[in-house]
């Protein structure tokens, strides 16, 4: 495995859309667009995202192949870490990889990690980068519809 990071480019938005309609990954992640399998709404928020100074978003790349997304943003006052890798590459250290790489270009601290309560390998991610848990909270998912239970982790340093 050889992870590198890199500015997200037009023509990643295809496949990207692809893995983030796909229903396995919408379940786990939950926190998604209210009705993932929509171009037009995956588009405007993508658009948004790429010209908001504040976001940091990056392809993740392995061995030269485009395997996910990671970034950064600020809600709330709280800067928070995102990522989606290609669900048939779940498992293989990718995430890990990706996220380690990036806490070396995204260097605010505290740095918030939001992981609906399900999702353990998620959460296993961010607590072997060092996060720590530092609460939960319910909300709305608007990708599943309902409630979720969301661990919210922190890292200080």
């Amino acid at each position: 495995m050889a992870i590198r990071l890199r500015g997200l480019a037009d023509d990643d938005l295809d496949q990207l859309f692809v893995w983030e309609s796909d229903p396995a990954a919408v379940a786990l992640a939950a926190f998604t667009r209210a009705v993932p399998s929509d171009r037009a709404a995956f588009d405007v928020h993508y658009e948004r995202i790429r010209s908001d100074p504040t976001c940091t978003l990056l392809a993740v790349e392995d061995t030269g192949v485009l395997v996910g997304t990671i970034g950064s943003f600020t809600m709330d006052g709280e800067r928070e870490v995102t990522y989606w890798i290609d669900p048939s590459r779940w498992g293989r250290g990718i995430a890990s990889s990706a996220l380690e790489a990036f806490l070396s270009v995204e260097h605010e601290r505290p740095l918030v990690a939001r992981v609906a309560a399900h999702n353990v390998g998620s959460a296993k991610v961010v607590v072997r980068a060092g996060f720590v848990e530092a609460g939960r909270e319910s909300s709305y998912a608007p990708g599943v519809g309902a409630e979720v239970v969301e661990q919210i982790y922190r890292l200080t340093s």
